[in-house]
């Protein structure tokens, strides 16, 4: 269980459910808190990972019925006697401590709450938990579901980007950039809603990309023509972030990430020199 001390916690309190609140309750709050604790919707926090942890392991608990009547045995006992200490003054109060002392020393044979909790705790850890993992796999499929919501819903004219150049006002060139250039160069990333170059100032130009993806790749890649960078922002700043990749990410997930950017890098290389020998022809 790690850090995680069961038997000093109230489970049922962690949920935000009753003590005698039926299995199919208790599923239902843990998926509350486990969607919004998951590490891949909460990228910035280092503790997620633990946080989603631990409420798996609370559920385990929660779920069995042999590991749940323990644990209710020990909290139940606990709580009694949290409450009859309170009642005693000081005097009774060590009366009654070395009195649980003595008997402690006379029931050798005889296995304690917390000795019975721990050993149903060990036997899920070594059996694992069918239900467990049924769940985890209904708040991954929930997560996915948001993803793909966000997805669908993703409106370009919300999230413009601009971008710009080093151009004087006078240069008939405009800095070296043609509206077919620009499109070339960042109709790589992803289809293009808009795009659309300023008649009145030189060096700016607006786009509009068709999904999410294509625009923060363009922001976070593009640099343009090696003598005259492009600088491309956020119109109205940078959109919300999304749950990041699962850390259980495979090794292969990252190799096809990396050759992507090889062949990005590539592609626009190969553009520049296009370019930059049509400008000679003509």
């Amino acid at each position: 269980m790690g850090e995680l001390k069961i038997e000093e916690l109230d489970l049922y309190e962690i949920l935000n459910v009753d003590v005698n609140s039926p299995t199919s309750e208790i599923k239902k709050a843990y998926r509350k808190q486990a969607l919004q604790c998951h590490p891949d919707k909460n990228p910035d926090d280092p503790n997620a990972v633990k946080k989603f942890h631990e409420l798996s392991k609370i559920l385990e608990i929660l779920t069995d019925v042999s590991a749940r009547a323990a644990y209710d045995r020990v909290l139940k006992a606990r709580k009694e006697a949290a409450l009859r200490h309170k009642e005693l003054d000081s005097k009774r109060r060590k009366l009654k401590e070395d009195l649980e002392y003595r008997e402690k020393l006379t029931s050798v044979n005889r296995k304690t709450a917390d000795e019975l909790l721990k050993e149903e705790i060990e036997r899920l850890r070594k059996e694992g938990s069918r239900q467990v993992q049924e769940e985890i796999e209904i708040v991954k499929q929930q997560l996915k579901k948001e993803q793909n919501l966000n997805a669908e819903y993703w409106d370009g004219s919300k999230h413009r980007i601009k971008l710009k150049w080093t151009a004087s006002k006078n240069d008939k060139t405009n800095g070296g950039y043609t509206q077919e250039m620009l499109n070339k160069f960042l109709s790589k990333y992803g289809d293009i809603q808009v795009l659309v170059m300023s008649p009145k100032k030189a060096g700016s130009a607006l786009v509009e990309f068709k999904d999410r993806n294509a625009a923060e790749m363009a922001v976070n890649l593009e640099v343009g023509l090696p003598q005259n960078p492009l600088k491309l922002e956020w119109l109205n700043g940078p959109p919300h972030k999304t749950p990041a990749k699962s850390s259980l990410a495979k090794d292969s997930d990252f190799e096809s990430y990396t050759l992507t950017k090889l062949r990005q890098a590539e592609e626009r290389k190969r553009l520049i020199e296009q370019m930059m020998a049509e400008d000679k022809e003509t």
